[in-house]
């Protein structure tokens, strides 16, 4: 996956602001950036589970649950 040919997407609440996180999905495969440094890593969720998962956990807070 080259990022710099994505097609990034980022929350609608987040539009017009460069703080956020941006996303870009190829089949079942997300990929996630941060939109100041779109060079930077990008991490990789190979499956919808891990992608809810991580929004779940965000949303929430909790990163102390093991992934079912």
């Amino acid at each position: 996956m080259d990022p710099s040919q994505a097609a990034w997407r980022k929350a609608r609440k987040s539009q017009g602001q460069q703080a956020c996180v941006e996303w870009y999905e190829v089949g079942d495969t997300v990929y996630v950036r941060d939109s100041k440094d779109p060079d930077g890593p990008v991490l990789t969720f190979r499956a919808a589970d891990e992608w809810k998962y991580f929004i779940d956990a965000a949303a929430t807070g909790d990163w102390t649950e093991t992934q079912p």
